[in-house]
């Protein structure tokens, strides 16, 4: 492929991408916070967007799978330790 090519398709994939990675570490973020809130309802849906927003990222390819099921689960401990306390 030449590299003039590669060039315009890496900046096509990068601008797509970075897009969906910024909204990923938004959702974290906002998750995180909302846990450490303590506000039970707020927590519970913030942490429904991010994992829905982590799945998103595996399935454009921008997150490995495992790497996405390691951050939802440790997302969700801190939420059930939240609703159990």
């Amino acid at each position: 492929m030449p590299a003039a090519k590669a060039r315009r398709q890496s900046v096509k994939n990068s601008q797509r991408n970075g897009s969906v990675r910024t909204a990923t570490r938004t959702s974290i973020g906002k998750a995180l916070r909302s846990v450490e809130g303590g506000d039970v309802d707020a927590a519970t849906t913030s942490v429904g967007d991010a994992i829905r927003s982590i799945d998103l990222a595996v399935r454009k390819g921008l997150m490995h799978r495992n790497a996405a099921a390691r951050r939802k689960s440790r997302i969700s401990a801190r939420l059930n330790k939240l609703q159990n306390a």
